[in-house]
């Protein structure tokens, strides 16, 4: 796939501004996409936007196929006439820079449910039938989501493999009786896919009109309890009452003694190759329609995975096992045709095999400028001088800390790794986050991705995420003055003055369909 010069901004829509605890799908994200305009960025790149579960990781989904419900813009719903706006005056005094999870998610269930009621009582016929086509059209992932939302709120939120043997193990007899029991639950649940994504889009549609793509993220690993694993239990490997026998994660290395013990189930992939990689190809199918460009996380997996027994408490014992990537993606590429818009995440040790399956199918790796210094001289292949131009480079990500938080942090940075930078840039640095990115302008990689945290200048109360701590992730706000006031001239500016400006995209974009139609002539 030939992809433009371009930059662009990563920030998660839960961190947008707004009054309801969380960001949404509303004004604040179509204010999001006029600053990317006006700066003239051409991306904005997102996490995973599944509902989320213990922990609030949007990289343990309960569905890889469903939308986050809590990201609904509720005022919208005014706009539907499924909410008023005295339904809205009584929200809670939400924290405006964090994700306060617990209180925001019950105060969203409660709109989302009054909203269904009100949808049953005044839905017009068009939108009766929108909902019966959107239910009709997504039924082979959305009736099992539905139903193991509504089975796994009846039984007080306990994983799937705790419930009723019948439902458990998905039986036909047991799902039948829930069917009938939880039927109001059921449609609530599909109600709430069907407004997410009649947002998402209209949000996606009003980003593509304006030269903005959207590039997703999708982990190549799913969450044990999701609807994902319960309603496909052949294609993982799983004992009889459901529990994983073998799960993912990395070993040892640098970093941990113990390495990480993800917990995810692992799949059975001569199950998959049988069915022709089916569940596999609809996920990326299905994540393409919603984005224009996907991320795959963990991209190594594809080629060998580490295989952890469920006994063991850390991941210290396990083996590298070997994945179909070729064959995957060759039948990946065969089915949807034509070159695959995807970025494959090839951080960590990265072996000549997984660098041959990222390369035969033109797949652009990742550069992270924070991971460029100290050691190794002028070899890091993370050093801008030996990025390629078929890779996106990042300053950092959503698991790094934020480069002004990285500076100051001397666990992260020390004194020979600031010589090392500003020996490289030949000044001495006062802004560390705009000298990083300077230099993923400046590279000659195809992409630029910077966090909104850099571009504010924010230090590490502002990190998004750190590996390995159980707790208060995820959370980070952008509050709608950081928005409002954020350096919108001096981001355009830098973006001009290396080739990277959105506008210059738009007029290729309409060149080629200029082109395109005098030849069908």
């Amino acid at each position: 796939m030939e992809y433009p010069r371009a930059s662009g901004i990563l920030l998660h829509p839960t961190s947008l501004p707004g009054r309801y605890g969380i960001g949404d799908l509303g004004d604040w994200a179509y204010q999001f996409v006029d600053f990317l305009v006006e700066s003239e960025q051409g991306i904005w790149q997102i996490l995973p936007l599944g509902p989320t579960s213990y922990g609030d990781s949007p990289y343990q989904a309960l569905s890889t196929f469903a939308g986050n419900p809590n990201l609904i813009s509720l005022d919208r719903l005014v706009d539907e006439g499924w909410l008023e706006n005295g339904d809205l005056a009584g929200a809670p005094d939400f924290p405006e820079d964090r994700v306060d999870y617990g209180p925001v998610i019950e105060y969203h269930n409660r709109m989302l449910s009054l909203a269904f009621r009100r949808f049953r009582e005044r839905k017009t016929d068009a939108q009766a039938a929108a909902f019966d086509t959107f239910c009709k059209e997504n039924a082979v992932w959305l009736d099992d989501f539905a139903l193991f939302v509504a089975l796994k709120n009846a039984h007080g939120g306990k994983a799937w493999v705790e419930w009723p043997s019948g439902e458990a193990l998905h039986e036909a007899e047991a799902l039948s009786e829930a069917m009938q029991k939880y039927g109001d639950a059921i449609e609530e649940e599909k109600f709430k896919q069907w407004v997410f994504f009649s947002q998402w889009f209209a949000l996606k549609k009003y980003a593509n009109d304006n030269g903005v793509r959207l590039i997703g993220d999708l982990p190549i690993f799913v969450a044990h309890d999701s609807s994902d694993v319960w309603a496909n239990r052949d294609q993982f490997y799983l004992d009889e009452t459901g529990q994983p026998t073998v799960v993912a994660g990395v070993p040892p290395d640098y970093f941990s003694e113990t390495g990480q013990r993800w917990g995810n189930p692992l799949y059975r992939w001569d199950v998959m190759a049988g069915q022709n990689y089916n569940w596999w190809v609809r996920r990326v199918a299905e994540t393409l329609k919603t984005v224009d460009i996907v991320r795959i996380d963990h991209f190594r997996g594809f080629e060998a995975y580490w295989e952890i027994p469920a006994s063991e408490p850390t991941a210290v014992i396990g083996r590298w096992v070997p994945a179909p990537g070729f064959n995957f993606f060759t039948v990946l590429q065969e089915t949807l045709g034509g070159d695959l818009p995807i970025i494959a995440e090839d951080l960590g040790v990265i072996t000549k095999s997984v660098r041959a399956l990222r390369d035969h199918f033109g797949l652009p790796g990742m550069k992270v400028l924070q991971f460029a210094w100290g050691g190794r001289g002028g070899e890091n292949s993370f050093l801008p001088h030996n990025h390629v131009p078929n890779c996106v480079v990042y300053t950092g990500t959503h698991d790094n800390n934020t480069t002004l938080g990285w500076w100051n942090n001397p666990a992260e940075v020390d004194e020979h790794i600031q010589q090392h930078v500003g020996n490289y840039v030949n000044y001495y640095v006062v802004e560390p986050h705009w000298t990083l990115i300077r230099l993923a302008m400046q590279s000659v990689a195809h992409t630029c991705v910077i966090p909104m945290q850099d571009v504010l200048g924010l230090g590490e109360e502002a990190r998004m995420n750190t590996p390995g701590r159980p707790t208060g992730n995820w959370t980070w706000r952008l509050t709608a003055a950081q928005l409002q006031n954020a350096p919108v001239e001096r981001l355009a500016a830098l973006t001009k003055l290396y080739g990277r400006e959105r506008e210059k995209q738009v007029v290729e974009e309409q060149e080629t369909t200029v082109e395109t139609t005098k030849t069908d002539e």
